[in-house]
């Protein structure tokens, strides 16, 4: 007789357990993700985001392939004029730079222990293995740090 009794009180706690939320008078909120404006974000940002959201319509089954390649075609121009307005915005290098930069690639670094000449992006040397010292294309500091990731002058990336 005791066993009845125990799982009738526990199949009752259970029953209540699931329907009290129901009767509950003040619903339970749960808060919402912080919206975000769509006018802070950039226009660049903005297609992109578009293109995953056709992208995820897609592969949910929500469009068709005939739908799919009419947005995506819009999108992607949309996104690709978007990026070259920006970029077109950034300060233009002058021809001097550009001259520059492609000139410093170009040209093989040389290996100041072995003198063997190497990649133009090489970080070590293919012959000897050591470090090969570079400098920051922006503002031309010395990088003497094997594996640096920053200008320690002017913070600038620097290519691996």
């Amino acid at each position: 007789m005791m066993p009845l009794l125990l799982g009738t009180a526990l199949a009752l706690g259970a029953l209540a357990f699931v329907l009290v939320p129901l009767f509950r008078e003040t619903p339970l909120v749960v808060e919402a993700a912080p919206a975000v404006d769509p006018q802070e974000s950039s226009p660049s940002q903005r297609a992109i985001d578009a293109l995953r959201e056709v992208e995820f319509d897609r592969e949910t089954g929500k469009l068709s392939e005939s739908d799919y390649t009419t947005m995506k075609a819009t999108y992607t121009r949309e996104a690709l004029a978007a990026m070259r307005a920006e970029e077109s915005a950034k300060a233009p290098v002058s021809d001097d730079e550009l001259e520059a930069m492609i000139l410093a690639y170009r040209s093989p670094a040389a290996c100041a222990h072995c003198g063997a000449a190497s990649e133009p992006d090489a970080v070590y040397c293919s012959s000897c293995g050591r470090y090969l010292p570079g400098q920051c294309h922006r503002c031309g500091a010395e990088v003497t740090e094997p594996g640096a990731r920053f200008c320690t002058s002017c913070g600038e990336t620097l290519a691996a």
